[in-house]
């Protein structure tokens, strides 16, 4: 069942109604759901769908001419191409009246393998394809090679796009829609544990606990996400081993390059690139404080919350999992640490929650700028944090977001207005967002103060 994806896949079908040449990229990591959105896409269509392999040009011509020639049901006219100008001369000529989708998916293999065929589509498209009524999608999982040697303007095909979608990971609220029979809690739980990467969610069991799939997809040897940060690693990069230090230094509390290098046993200059590599995959993130510019301030975060949940309780219990211990792993070293873990993943979701109700227009401004904020309070001479930060000229909302078993108290409201002391808005909203509610103090403050807003969990997932 297809899942999501309405925006990006109403766009596409737009553009198909166009019978215009178009040019699609599309591009996002492994697993985040291209090509079944692709596919989507193309069912009850024409359409030509190739993957390009880790193989030589010849042996993937071969694997094109098989894919071309059976939409038209030519194969025993024609077994194979001779070279990839008369491939795409083929194309031209069945899309020259007819509408033709031609996806290329992991398009960066077929460039590697055929270093001219960018610069040969580039022909093909002004000389060609733009005549024609062709559908043409480039589909790819590297990050850099598609936003460089695809979209960058060092590319041959560099102004050729009529459309690009960069896929990401669904949000919290999209990745309900994966499972319906679970609480918000343990939704939110299925979210800190997966990422909203698709292919992920839907490994997860609604006949099963949370306790239950934590279990069975990660502490089991033989499940697929047990091995899945280390096989992806492989496939992506060179030095999979380097890389694997550094996340793991991230994820056990290094966050700046100078420390996530001493951890990684790596030289700060080395471990700069691996992190430019580790950002292009989505598996990391640069981080500064909101509303300032890049800095001494600035640090790297795990963008990816299956290699958060991963890289925080796998490692140091690998031992107790090969010996088949994984219930005693669960109830020992990550049921007593998940509230804290989720406390991170909470903040994440009243993000998004905030960029949602921002477009509709439902905050007393709408922002430009929104994340966590961090720095020196020098009256207190001490690191003041604030988990979220919205702004937009002289208005700021301030929030805090608490992920506890427990009605959050007037004490923090007290507490974020202090923190607010340090900046010099002129308007200043306080947004105080909490697992189980707040107490009667609270809400007392909220109904008389008009820049103070409580929202429970339960509000947002309604």
């Amino acid at each position: 069942m297809f899942i999501g994806r309405e925006v990006e896949l109403d766009k596409l079908n737009r553009l198909y109604r166009s019978d215009a040449f178009e040019c699609c990229v599309v591009y996002g990591r492994r697993r985040v759901g291209k090509t079944t959105l692709i596919q989507e896409f193309c069912r009850d269509k024409r359409a030509i769908y190739f993957i390009a392999r880790e193989a030589s040009s010849p042996q993937n011509l071969a694997s094109f001419s098989a894919d071309a020639l059976r939409v038209f049901d030519e194969g025993a006219s024609a077994l194979s191409f001779d070279n990839w100008d008369a491939a795409f001369d083929y194309i031209y000529r069945k899309s020259a009246s007819e509408r033709l989708i031609l996806v290329i998916d992991e398009y960066p293999y077929l460039a590697e393998a055929e270093r001219s065929i960018s610069s040969l589509l580039q022909a093909k498209i002004d000389t060609m394809f733009k005549r024609s009524k062709l559908f043409l999608i480039l589909c790819g999982s590297s990050m850099s090679f598609m936003e460089n040697q695809v979209l960058g303007y060092e590319s041959p095909l560099y102004g050729r796009r009529t459309a690009q979608f960069k896929i990401e990971h669904f949000d919290f609220f999209d990745s309900l829609k994966f499972h319906k029979g679970f609480s918000r809690y343990d939704s939110a739980a299925i979210y800190g544990i997966t990422g909203g990467i698709p292919q992920y969610l839907q490994l997860i069991g609604e006949n099963r606990t949370i306790r239950e799939n934590i279990v069975e997809n990660f502490l089991d040897k033989t499940s697929y996400l047990y091995e899945e940060p280390s096989n992806l690693l492989k496939q992506e990069l060179r030095e999979p081993a380097a890389y694997n230090a550094i996340i793991g230094a991230i994820a056990g509390g290094a966050l700046r390059l100078n420390e996530i290098a001493t951890k990684a046993g790596l030289e700060s200059s080395k471990c700069g690139k691996y992190l430019i590599s580790l950002i292009s995959l989505g598996l990391v993130k640069k981080e500064k404080p909101v509303g300032e510019r890049e800095g001494k301030r600035s640090i790297y975060q795990l963008d990816d919350n299956m290699f958060k949940f991963w890289y925080r309780f796998i490692p140091n219990n690998m031992s107790n999992i090969e010996s088949g211990l994984a219930e005693y792993v669960y109830d020992r070293f990550i049921e007593p640490y998940l509230p804290a873990y989720m406390g991170g993943i909470f903040e994440q979701i009243c993000l998004q929650y905030m960029k949602r109700v921002n477009a509709k227009f439902e905050l007393p401004f709408v922002f430009r700028d929104v994340g966590r904020w961090w720095g020196n309070n020098p009256l207190k001479k001490r690191q003041e944090e604030i988990d979220m930060l919205a702004t937009a000229d002289d208005a700021a909302i301030f929030c805090e977001c608490k992920w506890r078993d427990e009605p959050v108290s007037i004490g923090v409201v007290e507490a974020l207005r202090e923190k607010s002391e340090l900046f010099s808005f002129k308007e200043k909203y306080y947004y105080l967002f909490s697992k189980t509610g707040f107490d009667e103090a609270a809400r007392k403050i909220a109904r008389r103060d008009e820049f103070v807003r409580l929202v429970d969990f339960a509000d947002m997932t309604a």
